[in-house]
């Protein structure tokens, strides 16, 4: 298992309820520290963002996998929520969550495609990018 992202405030990365998990929500840090910082702008090249909205998805996939057991793994993408750091008059939230959706379907196939919400705010912790919430299904392996 890959190291839990390590929480900025009183909150624990991810909470399971049966086989489902919620995770907290995830900025595009590595080791406490973000990759990336700043507001998104409609004149920025959305290809700058795709390392730091997959760094915030893999943590969220992290922290679910520190839920499991021995012989469980993540079954499922259920839903997931990101929330683009945006200027005003940006309005490609959804393709800025379609790196989020490409790195769910690399490491989950066909499953790693959930439903999904892609917001704009006017701000987020640290100055984060983007920040990702999402729900997994667990399974049995044996």
């Amino acid at each position: 298992m890959a190291d839990n992202p390590i929480p900025q405030g009183k909150y624990t990365p991810a909470v399971r309820a049966g086989n489902l998990v919620w995770t907290a929500g995830m900025t595009p840090r590595n080791n406490g520290v973000l990759i990336k910082t700043g507001k998104v702008k409609s004149s920025d090249n959305l290809d700058d963002y795709r390392d730091a909205v997959r760094q915030a998805a893999m943590n969220t996939y992290n922290a679910a996998s520190n839920t499991l057991a021995d012989g469980e793994a993540v079954a499922q993408l259920i839903t997931f929520t990101v929330y683009v750091n945006c200027e005003p008059d940006f309005t490609s939230q959804s393709k800025t969550a379609d790196y989020a959706s490409e790195y769910y379907a690399e490491i989950l196939g066909e499953f790693g495609v959930g439903s999904r919400v892609a917001v704009g705010v006017a701000s987020l912790p640290g100055n984060a990018p983007v920040e990702i919430q999402a729900v997994f299904a667990i399974r049995r392996t044996n």
